[in-house]
């Protein structure tokens, strides 16, 4: 048998798919396993674009003649990346890629091969087995956050989807809510969970600071700078970076992190040579950052590559089924760190809890509870045991309101906006008196979509 036969019998029957793709993005052949992966014959994939199979691991730069088609022929190879396909019946193929381009013998580009390894079984094992984890969590704390309710059961569930993507992640919220511990659940149950979580907060540090401890500087690089220093950006390399407070972050030091997670690479502080990080960013913030576009305070083109994945964190009111687990919890912790002897609440104590607007979200429920601890001498947190803001709340005087557009008139005002501009945000704005931020903030709010 000749070498050619033998070695299309080795692509025939090797169980991974293989493709075989020409400069202009076109595919030039592929083996059995890649028909049966996709749900289409050869004759259905040869000479179709490469884009018919929706790989989300792509990255299409070319178009024009003479310029290469694909990110690989530019990066030379592709080893073992983690890709989603879609087949001919629209279901996701999860599987492993690995690509080389391949030149002629006078060292020409002529087209690239890619190893396709489908890993859906595996994929869909492990969400299975995180789901019944997340059921476990929800009786037991899901990475160190209690609550049973929709609010929360849902918040598990983006962080469980969240946590299988690279992508920068920004979690919003009010104080208390625990955005932290988001950050810390999203990064325990990614596959970087065995790497390095370094926390910035970047409120604390004025700009230079703050440059210096994200990048690191070297010696020399300002008065008091004796030696080099490694930065967190360095410090996270193959694990996540969480930017906490990231709306207090000067313009001057977005503009070099938005140039940081465009070419994933840092310099230091004093220094010009480039050096490389592989860090998943996750960011933090209770402030309103639209406002602060709209003001000129954060940068939009910043805004929008930190918030590829949003995830709010919902406040105690929003999830008020959850404070009497949140207070067993907190009553539990006390018994187990010094020793209490409280065991629970009164029914009144806990009609008091419930009844409270909690500004300060769960921060102020653990403080509440702490407060009552001291005093109670008993086995139950008494009414009288809770502090007077919430026993007795300052009387307040409403001033009425003017008119309001109700959600459903401000919606059917936006859609019809909208439709007479043909979806242009900015001059559906000008219909509307507001800016094309607004606009779009109200489009995410209602669900809208162009």
């Amino acid at each position: 048998m000749e070498f050619g036969s033998c070695w299309q019998a080795v692509v025939e029957n090797v169980r991974d798919g293989l493709l075989v793709v020409d400069t202009s993005g076109k595919i030039a052949a592929v083996n059995p396993a890649m028909e049966k992966m996709m749900g289409l014959s050869a004759r259905e994939l040869v000479g179709k674009s490469c884009r018919v199979l929706n790989c989300t691991g792509c990255k299409v730069i070319g178009g024009r003649d003479g310029e290469p088609w694909c990110e690989l022929f530019r990066a030379g190879k592709s080893k073992n990346k983690e890709c989603v396909l879609t087949n001919s019946q629209g279901r996701a193929v999860h599987v492993i890629k690995s690509a080389v381009p391949m030149v002629d013998a006078e060292g020409q580009l002529i087209g690239v091969v890619e190893t396709l390894t489908d890993i859906s079984e595996s994929v869909c094992q492990k969400e299975e087995i995180m789901y019944l984890r997340k059921n476990l969590w929800m009786d037991e704390g899901f990475f160190g956050m209690i609550g049973k309710s929709e609010a929360m059961s849902q918040l598990y569930d983006l962080i469980v989807s969240v946590s299988r993507s690279q992508a920068p992640v920004l979690i919003r919220g009010k104080s208390g809510t625990g955005k932290e511990l988001v950050a810390r659940a999203i990064h325990e149950s990614s596959p970087r969970k065995d790497m390095p979580f370094i926390k910035v907060n970047c409120a604390a540090l004025n700009e230079n600071l703050l440059e210096s401890e994200l990048f690191g500087h070297v010696r020399g690089a300002y008065t008091g700078a004796d030696r080099d220093r490694v930065g967190r950006f360095e410090a996270a390399h193959g694990g996540t970076l969480f930017l906490d407070e990231i709306g207090d972050i000067p313009l001057s030091t977005q503009i070099k992190l938005l140039r940081v997670l465009e070419e994933r690479e840092i310099e230091k502080v004093g220094d010009h040579k480039p050096i490389p990080v592989d860090v998943r960013i996750v960011s933090a913030t209770n402030k309103d950052l639209d406002a602060l576009i709209l003001s000129g305070a954060f940068r939009e083109d910043f805004y929008f590559r930190i918030n590829v994945f949003p995830i709010f964190c919902p406040s105690l009111v929003e999830r008020k089924d959850d404070i009497p687990i949140l207070a067993r919890r907190f009553i539990d912790q006390a018994q187990a760190r010094e020793g209490s002897r409280v065991t629970g609440l009164t029914p009144e104590a806990l009609e008091c809890l419930l009844s409270w607007s909690w500004p300060g979200n769960v921060r102020e429920l653990r403080n509440v509870i702490e407060y009552a601890l001291v005093l109670c001498t008993g086995d139950l947190i008494g009414k009288e045991h809770l502090p007077l803001t919430l026993t007795h709340p300052p009387q307040t005087v409403t001033i009425p309101a003017g008119p309001e557009k109700s959600w459903q008139e401000e919606r059917d005002s936006l859609i019809q906006a909208l439709t007479k501009t043909g979806g242009n945000q900015s001059e559906a704005g000008r219909l509307l008196g507001v800016s094309r931020v607004t606009v779009w903030k109200r489009m995410k709010k209602y669900g809208i979509h162009v």
